[in-house]
């Protein structure tokens, strides 16, 4: 017989809390060779981030992926590792934590934010734990993924769910698949460029996301057209004109065809064509990360350097900045509103409208 995971003796007296389990995608734990390939190993395992068949990808995968590709994934986290450990682990846990904080004063004193790796530790089995062992009845499930796809929050519903069927007492569930119109979120963006600006001066914006095999696009993946909402909302909230920003799609793999146009790519012809001074920031990303810090900040800013281009800043993710506590925040307090008492309910409405109101 199945064996859910309950309680010893348990006292139905106990208090009933609300969680909210934070996703992002994870990290290896150090920035060598054998942490990348366990890593890359669990991340490229995924049927729903790689959908070719299983016995031909696990042929490529073992056979000539974690066979070269680990050393020089280990080469580029040495670039942006930090004293603390990976950025994106620093920048998601600050972010937790702050959360945290910002719900438990104004949503509700007794909620509990974990933090869950996609692959990687924090897992997410072990946040989920956290969560049944704190008698969390009613849990929200955030992906850090502003944009929809299967192939990251799609991927983080088959992990929770997994997870939960295991439990003997299953959860009120809401998840929260994407927020790339949210009109906090889009003003949370502006405000980094506009600050940006202030410092390093106006330039054109290229507005980075991350790639996508075509084919999901024409399976129905709608990523690709909510980056371009993102863009064009981000665009109208900072006033450009046509040809003073533009999007593109980095980190591609492998050589079948991805979302166009690649960023690499796109980059090597301003250098020659112009325009040679450019403001990148990376609407996609939550927190910075290698794809952000080495691919981008790092080795594409030279490559455009190198080829002519005259000037390139990196705008920082929005990390675990007030802005971006602020976006979250707003947007888990309108999907625990019915779940709170009445004058729980009554007073988190009117904090959210306040500091819609602030934004």
């Amino acid at each position: 017989m199945p064996q859910y995971l309950g309680s010893t003796d348990y006292d139905h007296r106990t208090p009933e809390r609300i969680g909210v389990l934070l996703v992002n995608l994870g990290t290896p734990d150090a920035p060598d060779t054998a942490s990348v390939r366990r890593y890359l190993n669990e991340f490229l395992s995924d049927p729903r981030v790689i959908e070719y068949p299983r016995w031909l990808w696990w042929l490529i995968l073992h056979g000539v992926i974690l066979r070269i590709r680990p050393s020089r994934s280990a080469h580029a986290y040495q670039q942006v590792w930090t004293s603390e450990g990976s950025p994106l682990l620093v920048h998601s846990r600050q972010l937790t934590e702050e959360l945290q904080r910002a719900l438990s004063s104004h949503l509700h004193p007794d909620i509990r934010v974990v933090l869950g790796m996609s692959y990687g530790e924090p897992s997410l089995s072990r946040a989920l734990e956290q969560l049944r062992t704190a008698q969390v009845r009613k849990l929200i499930v955030l992906p850090l993924y502003p944009q929809y796809s299967g192939s990251t929050t799609g991927s983080v519903f088959d992990a929770v769910t997994r997870q939960l069927q295991r439990w003997r007492w299953v959860p009120d569930l809401q998840f929260i698949n994407h927020y790339h119109d949210e009109p906090a979120y889009i003003a949370a963006l502006a405000d980094s460029v506009r600050q940006h600006w202030q410092t390093h001066g106006k330039q054109h914006l290229l507005l980075s996301f991350h790639g996508l095999p075509k084919q999901y696009l024409l399976r129905g993946d709608p990523y690709f057209c909510q980056c371009h909402k993102t863009g064009r909302l981000l665009a109208e909230q900072l006033q450009l004109g046509r040809d003073e920003w533009s999007m593109s799609f980095q980190s591609r793999v492998g050589r079948e065809e991805w979302l166009r146009p690649y960023t690499d790519e796109l980059l090597l012809q301003y250098a020659v064509n112009g325009p040679r001074k450019l403001s990148v920031l990376c609407p996609g990303f939550a927190a910075d990360c290698l794809e952000t810090l080495e691919e981008i900040a790092l080795r594409n800013r030279e490559d455009f350097l190198k080829a002519g281009g005259e000037s390139f800043d990196y705008i920082p993710a929005l990390n675990a900045g007030n802005n971006h506590v602020q976006v979250l925040q707003q947007l888990i307090t309108r999907h625990a509103r019915n779940w709170l008492p009445l004058a729980d309910h009554e007073g988190s409405a009117a904090r959210a409208k306040q500091l819609g109101a602030a934004q």
